[in-house]
């Protein structure tokens, strides 16, 4: 079958045919994948910037990590699915030992294994998984927006850190699927105003606007103040979610942040960043950080997506078979489009 793999711990990527995985081993299943996303990690892998060297030990490995299909084998002891099921894979493999594991956080394993990043992933017609990790997908959920579950548990994890509760202001750094997200899950949160910002961003700002966000600023030649400045908009929020992965604006990001206010940091930074901690203290704000969700948050994360398909249809900007991934890649890193998946 054909896969697109990771081969070597340098810049780029390989389609390969590849043998069909073998039987699943006890536990597992073998998924029929429908359809994968392409996310902003791996475009970090494609690129091999800095914060993955883990993975190298790995390769050659098959890249994706948001998918879904459906079940046509089951390994021994599963009883929780049935061939035939339609699932969602959650990405982190976990030990089931470690102390987090063991009370119920198990998004926190210490030593777990990322599908699609150091064990072979959905970008290929077939990938073996856990069934632990397979969560079901209503037969009312399409494929394209099914593939969507993993990212925007990512978005949902983002906006529960922040504690956004009615009539906050919500300021979201960073217009990707991830910022998209936090977008839709702070207005049902009850933001009273959600504003998104981006850097020469047109397409994925354009994105925004078609799911009813008109508040959104490109910041092109200027500072994030100067952009909300001229827009007309709050320079003064309760929240904001930094989903850039860019360490000069997390010190934008704390200046636009309100007295007792909370800065989420939920994007991956190649390198570290500067900020003013005196005037984070005196103005009493809080920096945390968000990554997985808990198990508990994908139904949720489903279930929305299944009572607004319509609306978050428009998340998606192109569909590309596996044939032509590298294409599909090269599109996706030009952001000029949002969500871009692939049909192995």
């Amino acid at each position: 079958m054909l896969a697109l793999r990771k081969l070597a711990p340098e810049p780029g990527l390989a389609l390969r045919e590849v043998p069909e995985p073998a039987a699943p081993g006890p536990g597992e299943v073998t998924i029929r994948v429908a359809a994968a996303g392409i996310c902003g990690t791996d475009l970090h892998v494609a690129d091999w910037t800095a914060g993955y060297a883990a993975m190298a030990t790995a390769m050659p490995v098959t890249l994706g990590h948001e998918f879904t299909g459906t079940i046509t084998r089951l390994g021994a002891s599963v009883s929780s699915f049935r061939e035939g099921d339609r699932v969602v894979v959650r990405p982190s493999v976990v030990c089931g030992r470690c102390e987090p594991c063991r009370t119920g956080r198990s998004e926190d394993c210490v030593t777990r294994r990322g599908i699609g990043i150091t064990r072979d992933g959905g970008f290929a017609a077939l990938a073996i998984v856990p069934a632990e990790n397979c969560v079901a997908v209503p037969d009312a959920l399409p494929d394209a927006l099914a593939a969507l579950t993993e990212p925007m548990t990512v978005s949902a994890e983002a906006v529960d850190t922040a504690g956004v509760k009615p009539g906050d202001s919500v300021l979201i750094i960073g217009p990707g699927t991830i910022g998209q997200g936090a977008a839709l899950f702070a207005e049902a949160a009850g933001a009273a105003c959600v504003v998104v910002a981006g850097r020469e961003d047109g397409a994925r700002l354009a994105t925004l606007r078609g799911l009813g966000f008109g508040d959104v600023v490109d910041t092109e030649g200027g500072s994030l103040r100067e952009a909300l400045e001229k827009a007309g908009l709050p320079l003064s929020y309760n929240v904001v979610i930094e989903a850039a992965g860019v360490p000069a604006v997390v010190g934008e990001a704390l200046d636009l942040l309100a007295l007792r206010g909370v800065l989420v940091i939920c994007g991956i930074h190649a390198k570290p960043a500067s900020i003013d901690l005196t005037a984070l203290v005196r103005k009493h704000q809080q920096v945390r950080g968000s990554y997985r969700a808990p198990l508990a948050t994908w139904p949720r994360v489903i279930g929305y997506l299944t009572e607004n398909a319509e609306r978050v249809s428009r998340m998606i900007s192109a569909e590309f078979p596996l044939t032509e991934a590298l294409e599909a890649f090269a599109l996706a890193k030009s952001r000029s489009a949002s969500k871009i998946l692939l049909r192995p």
